[in-house]
């Protein structure tokens, strides 16, 4: 299942590089940035409250407060940085080098959460890496 549920992840990934791509046209990219952020926060916040789970807020550790936090902002940057990449580049060429981050989130799974790569997680991200450079260049 976890499949399907990536799969959807990728797909609407690519619908939000294209939608975005037409929004951000004539938009400061920190103004689409915060209005794309607006919605998520709604969208979420009335997940969980519709699903109940706001009764579990009080349950979360001070550990994950933290890199939840962190995880935020750096969500934040990504987003900040994607969007105005989006408003010079290409969708193409933007979206490409993005999905570089595959390969820099099992780098940096290796150096600080000692996860072991097997050989074809290896191989796979010596391919990421060659399509990023053959669709950028």
């Amino acid at each position: 299942m976890w499949f399907v549920y990536a799969f959807l992840s990728a797909l609407f990934a690519a619908l939000t590089s294209v939608l975005a791509k037409v929004g951000v046209d004539g938009v400061n990219s920190n103004l689409a940035t915060a209005i794309r952020t607006t919605v998520i926060l709604v969208l979420a916040w009335g997940i969980v409250w519709m699903t109940g789970t706001n009764k579990q807020l009080t349950l979360v550790s001070p550990k994950s407060w933290t890199f939840l936090i962190l995880s935020g902002l750096t969500t934040g940057g990504s987003w900040l940085f994607f969007y105005k990449a989006l408003q010079m580049g290409t969708v193409s060429r933007v979206v490409s080098v993005d999905k570089f981050s595959v390969v820099l989130a099992i780098l940096l799974s290796v150096l600080f959460l000692h996860e072991v790569v097997s050989l074809k997680v290896l191989l796979g991200s010596g391919l990421i890496t060659a399509g990023v450079l053959c669709m950028v260049l």
